[in-house]
């Protein structure tokens, strides 16, 4: 059963991605990973786990599929959210094969977890940050080095030439 919202949540969500101050409504960054955190309330379990866009990743009984996962550009107000589709599997009765159930279509924000919650009696599930590939952090700090020169302002070994003379010690 996918959940649906009352009017004054559908109106709340409107308000806030067409307010200035979303991050979201204004231009984001499509990631390839997202971080997920979940719980087991039965066991009290949790796990932090990373699950590639496109991709469904199972978590108990439960399935987890991320559709996107976008991010606020760096020097905007820190927003992440992403886009997923669960569902589950509940144990066969009579040796009959149980039908999936959607349990929750749709955004998670992570600054306001509890804007956009699945709900279910067993599991629950954050998101935590949108993440790039590691090619991708390298490469794009390699592209700052590369950038700075190597050294940034202020920081780095320089050769004895570059340096400036050192001061007369105080007798």
């Amino acid at each position: 059963m996918i959940r649906r919202l009352n009017k004054p949540a559908l109106f709340l969500i409107a308000a806030l991605a067409l307010s200035p101050g979303m991050a979201l409504a204004k231009a984001s960054i499509d990631y390839p990973i997202v971080k997920l955190r979940s719980l087991d309330k039965v066991t009290a379990r949790t796990e932090v786990f990373e699950a590639n866009v496109g991709r469904t990743i199972k978590f108990g009984s439960v399935y987890i599929k991320v559709q996107a996962c976008r991010k606020a550009p760096e020097l905007e107000k820190p927003e992440a959210g992403a886009f997923l589709q669960v569902w589950e599997t509940p144990p066969a009765a009579g040796g009959e094969e149980a039908k999936p159930e959607w349990i929750f279509s749709g955004w998670m924000f992570a600054s306001s977890p509890g804007l956009s919650a699945m709900d279910h009696p067993i599991y629950d599930v954050w998101v935590l940050d949108c993440l790039q590939t590691e090619a991708e952090r390298a490469q794009k700090a390699a592209q700052e080095s590369e950038a700075a020169g190597g050294i940034r302002e202020g920081e780095g070994v320089l050769p004895e030439e570059a340096a400036p003379s050192e001061p007369a010690i105080a007798q």
